[in-house]
């Protein structure tokens, strides 16, 4: 671990600093300086510049939230889960499993052809349920179950034993987006009302004793529990669709879930804090997580081993080292076809921005964090399926 010491609190970071882009590092320094930060910034190995915060942040608060730090895929976060069947029982070619889930789950901007996921969803328990119309509804109920586009990804994977797991990945949808839009932008407002002058706007936070603030958390938390509904109906959804074509398949042992784009509260060094984890995970004493590579290389299943000074945190993945607009001006599909050789998955321009390459070395990502968890498993995807 590495610290910073900025104006105001501490940056502990669990990288190399001198691999940080200087953005990330200048954000970073701007998330310290704000008065309601709780004892110190901790940044996990995958950090990368991002909007509002930077991505592989954990942010203890006390009496204020930046609604555009927690971001706009509220929720977004993974589950995964080993199959009792093996690597022999996959057939050589994986092509017409990859379709057959893509059948049933709708991928990048698609969405279900009815309602009847999301029937069930009480939007009037949202602030801003006046703020939505019946579009914005009927598109968050056709959503439930769906995918996303991004760096979002449903995987196959074999671990070392040769396993076969299941591993998902997305978040809250549009209704996650509609819903942070609408509070960042009120409390970009807040902030005029109050004279409060911000290096960037995108810090701008509501604070506790508001309505403003009572409501953003109440829509925040509807919005976890929506993308949690949505990666188990789609976890279900593909269980039942593989038992189609292996009828003895079960789950064995638990569900490893988690959020990594969220904030929870949470008691440290003594005291009840808001912990926002911008691309990271909760990794508590035990707490089982996922740290997802890139599409061609692989993912870990952790348990995490409770740093105090991480805020019982851990990195959400390896992290972007590039752009999407970098990735796509240095690399063709030709090179995606390389890099995810062994992998049925995509091989097109559409997908040029998730190449492995524009990600970081995952391995040394879990090398700067083995304080922080310990190895239960190593995946390595067979099938990877992308919006």
């Amino acid at each position: 671990m590495e610290i910073l010491n900025a104006k105001g609190k501490e940056i502990k970071i669990w990288t190399d600093i001198n691999g940080i882009e200087q953005g990330a590092i200048q954000q970073l320094y701007r998330m310290a300086d704000m008065d309601f930060i709780y004892k110190h910034i901790a940044v996990m190995p995958d950090v990368h510049i991002g909007k509002g915060a930077t991505v592989g942040s954990v942010i203890a608060t006390k009496g204020a939230i930046m609604p555009a730090a927690v971001g706009v895929d509220i929720g977004c976060g993974m589950l995964a889960a080993q199959t009792n069947l093996k690597a022999e029982d996959l057939p050589e070619s994986l092509a017409k499993i990859r379709l057959d889930i893509e059948s049933i789950v709708p991928v990048g901007r698609a969405s279900h052809k009815d309602t009847r996921f999301g029937e069930s969803l009480d939007f009037t328990q949202l602030s801003v349920y006046d703020l939505l119309n019946k579009k914005n509804v009927m598109k968050a109920q056709s959503q439930l179950g769906s995918l996303g586009g991004g760096n979002h990804f449903i995987e196959l994977c074999l671990d070392q034993k040769k396993n076969v797991w299941l591993m998902l990945h997305s978040g809250s949808r549009n209704i996650g987006n509609e819903v942070a839009m609408t509070h960042i932008k009120i409390a970009k407002g807040e902030m005029k009302k109050a004279f409060v002058t911000l290096e960037d706007q995108d810090l701008a936070y509501l604070t506790e004793q508001t309505q403003e603030f009572k409501n953003y958390v109440n829509d925040l938390f509807w919005c976890q529990e929506y993308a949690l509904k949505n990666r188990k109906l789609m976890f279900d959804n593909i269980f039942k669709e593989l038992k189609k074509t292996f009828r003895k398949i079960e789950i064995i042992g638990e569900v490893t879930s988690c959020h990594h784009n969220y904030v929870s509260i949470e008691n440290h060094f003594g005291e009840n804090v808001y912990v926002t984890r911008k691309g990271a995970i909760k990794a508590g004493v035990g707490d089982l997580g996922i740290i997802p590579g890139s599409m061609g290389t692989k993912s870990y299943i952790v348990k995490g081993k409770g740093n105090p000074e991480s805020f019982n945190s851990c990195s959400h993945g390896a992290g972007r080292r590039m752009s999407r607009t970098k990735a796509k001006s240095l690399y063709t599909y030709r090179d995606l076809i390389d890099q995810t050789k062994g992998v049925e998955c995509r091989k097109d321009t559409g997908v040029v921005d998730e190449i492995p390459a524009a990600y970081k070395d995952i391995d040394k990502v879990m090398e700067y964090q083995s304080d922080l968890v310990d190895v239960v498993a190593i995946l390595k995807q067979v099938i990877c399926i992308k919006g």
